[in-house]
Parts: C-alpha cells; structure tokens; sequence
C-alpha cells in the first residue's frame, strides 16, 4: 500500500537523524584520482549509502544505486554505482559544456547545501554515463534569484560504462568552495539529497536515497546529512 506523498514527508521531518540518514564522508590527506573504480584503493572502503527507493518510498526492485564520498581539504568527491537495464543516453554527447535539461537521459544527481537555516537555497550536480553534467544554482524559496545553469561551480566529472556488467559509473568532484564560504573540517555537517534517473519509459526509474513523497526531488525538507570525517 502507498504511503501518501504529505504523510512521508512529515515521517522524514519528525523523524531523528539516524545512520540511513547520513552519509558520512572520508577524509584524504591527498587528492583523488578522477577516476570512477569502486575497487580502487582511494574507494574500496570508503563510506557509502544506497539509494533503493523511489521518490515516494516504495522499493525499486533490483539493485540498488550506491553512494560513496570522500574528501580532501579541497574537494568533495562522490562515486555512484549505477547497476541498469537499459541505458536511457543521450544521442551525440558533448562532454566539452553544460547538458541542458541532462534529466532527460540517464543520470545521477546531488542536491547539497550548507544553509541549514535557508535550505531552499541548494546547488545541484549531475553525471551521465557518458560523462554529460551539468551544475545549478538553486532557490526554491526566490527562483528570480537563483543562477540556475548561468553559475559555475567549477567542478569535473568522470564516468564509465561497463557493458558487460551491466553498471555504469560516475564521479564528481566539487570544489568546496562552491557549496560553503567556510573550509571543510572533520565533523563538518552539509545537507544533501542524492538521486538518479534510470530507463526509458514506460519502465523508467527514480531512485531516491531519501524519498520526497512528491513527483519532484526538489524537496530540501526530505534532504539528508553528509557528514565529514
């Protein structure tokens, strides 16, 4: 039976930070390699959550989408692990700028913001399984005043696709100074909502790491915590 979208999201609001709330993020004493391998020393055993659900909690059957993060004095780096289908990609890809409306197509997001008092206020990043992205500034609360796709954050993207496995992978790396005016430390808290777009339709997927119990993954209110360590 589906939970309706207003008494989900008063769950999500009422509820305690707990551990499926957070995604904690690693510390490096040296900057990642841009390079999307689970495997790899720098993310074998770096700190991760899974995104099973769709945007109003009912699971998604199948494997999930996994998360992972790390973090230098720099940058903040998440990894997806994307198990899919059939790949919803776009046709002649331009890795070289911005994707326009890259939701379209097959596609892992972030939501982060570090305004815990403002928290309509947001940027978002995306990654395609062929290395499209895109990066927004976001004000749910005054759309005039937000920099949408105009605002650059600077960030770099890297994907892969396994044909064979059947799991595409994406990395980005965000430079800090784009999501906060004051340097990372351990025990640094941000806010953040991590989703992805998968398929075609009719068979076509959203997963969400925190479920938004609305047709949209705008819903700060539904966020949760990345926390530095």
């Amino acid at each position: 039976m589906r939970v309706s979208p207003s008494l989900l999201l008063a769950v999500l609001l009422m509820a305690p930070i707990d551990g499926s709330a957070v995604l904690e993020s690693a510390y490096s004493s040296s900057e990642v390699a841009l390079d999307p391998d689970p495997g790899s020393e720098a993310w074998k055993d770096a700190p991760r959550v899974v995104a099973d659900h769709d945007k109003f909690g009912e699971p998604i059957p199948g494997p999930a989408t996994e998360i992972r993060s790390r973090w230098t004095t720099e940058h903040l780096y998440l990894l997806y692990v994307c198990p899919y289908d059939d790949l919803n990609l776009k046709p002649d890809p331009d890795v070289t700028r911005e994707t326009p409306r890259l939701w379209n197509w097959d596609v892992a997001e972030a939501f982060i913001g570090s305004d815990f008092d403002q928290i309509a206020r947001y940027k978002e990043f995306q990654v395609s399984p062929q290395g499209e992205w895109v990066d927004l500034d976001i004000d749910r609360a005054d759309p005039k005043r937000q920099g949408g796709m105009a605002w650059s954050s600077g960030y770099l993207v890297k994907a892969r696709i396994d044909a064979r496995a059947e799991i595409w992978y994406g990395l980005m790396r965000i430079p800090f100074r784009a999501l906060d005016t004051r340097p990372p430390e351990k025990g640094r808290e941000l806010r953040i909502g991590l989703y992805r777009i998968a398929g075609v339709e009719p068979a076509r997927r959203y997963f969400a790491w925190r479920p938004t119990g609305q047709i949209t993954f705008h819903v700060p209110q539904a966020f949760g915590t990345l926390r530095l360590r």
